[in-house]
């Protein structure tokens, strides 16, 4: 080996490892920003979505996905039209629904829509049989505030300014004493960390056990029926008072938790960039100071 052909080579080394820091360091920022987008969007939706409380609906933020312990539900409500799983987006650039299609500019966006659908029936699998059917799926954007249009699919879309008039348009298909007791328990279902083959082997009595038990003081009703609606369908106006049931790992009604999971893994993306700043610095100084020094 000529003579400085071993240091040529360390340098060598050392750029690549700076530059692939570089690129970690561009990919940890790019995901604290998307990150730091997500959660500002579920905060938004999730005060628009607290307009239903008064009209006998309760929610659910940021929830466990049952059989998934690593992901999270957006947002769960229930309510006198059944169950909704409201997926959360704050997309940029034009979003429209076309043909049955769900599209962000001219790329579909199929893959969002599954993972609705695949959300609604992991809320399903942890209900009664006779309650699955009354489980919906919907996406709701951010960014794009009049946006409404259903999907070839049945998942419907819609922007943060409709949301609470499409869901107010579902016609009532639960009293309020089953509300209550739907909402016990998926307040504790999907709170607290379980295995799959427990949430899975939940039976129809419990659900039934847990109406039972909750306290009720009337029927729940919607107000009049409006536009941005999912299903068609006009409903009792007027309400009554409930009694606030707490569900686990929840202060009880509309209780509020958004952006937990997203808030700590955009705390952990900050970490690893600091880290890697750290590791970079090193490296430059390990190259080009250590070397003038005689090391």
């Amino acid at each position: 080996m000529a003579a400085g052909d071993g240091a040529a080579e360390q340098s060598r080394l050392a750029a690549e490892r700076v530059a692939r820091l570089r690129r970690q360091l561009d990919q940890a920022e790019r995901q604290t920003k998307s990150w730091d987008a997500g959660a500002v969007g579920e905060r938004i939706i999730a005060d628009r979505l607290s307009q239903l409380i008064p009209h006998g609906w309760y929610v659910l933020h940021d929830v466990h996905w049952p059989g998934r312990p690593k992901a999270n539900l957006d947002h769960v409500l229930v309510g006198p039209g059944g169950i909704v799983v409201v997926d959360a987006k704050n997309w940029t650039g034009e979003v429209r629904v076309s043909s049955g299609v769900l599209w962000q500019g001219r790329y579909s966006r199929t893959q969002s829509v599954e993972g609705a659908l695949a959300q609604c029936a992991a809320v399903a699998s942890v209900l009664a049989p006779p309650h699955r059917r009354l489980v919906r799926s919907l996406i709701c954007m951010a960014a794009q505030p009049r946006l409404f249009g259903i999907t070839s699919s049945d998942v419907a879309v819609a922007g943060v300014d409709r949301v609470v008039a499409a869901v107010r348009a579902l016609p009532t298909v639960l009293d309020q004493q089953t509300v209550v007791g739907l909402y016990a328990h998926l307040g504790q279902m999907l709170t607290q960390e379980q295995a799959e083959s427990a949430l899975l082997g939940m039976s129809a009595a419990a659900v039934t056990r847990a109406a039972t038990a909750a306290s009720a003081d009337g029927r729940a009703g919607t107000g009049p029926e409006e536009t941005g609606r999912i299903h068609s369908g006009r409903v009792q106006s007027g309400r009554t008072a409930l009694r606030r049931p707490v569900a686990a790992g929840h202060g009880g009604r509309g209780t509020t938790r958004t952006g937990g999971r997203k808030a700590r893994a955009h705390d952990h993306a900050a970490g690893s960039t600091a880290r890697l700043v750290l590791l970079g610095a090193f490296v430059i100084f390990a190259v080009y100071v250590l070397p003038f020094w005689g090391w």
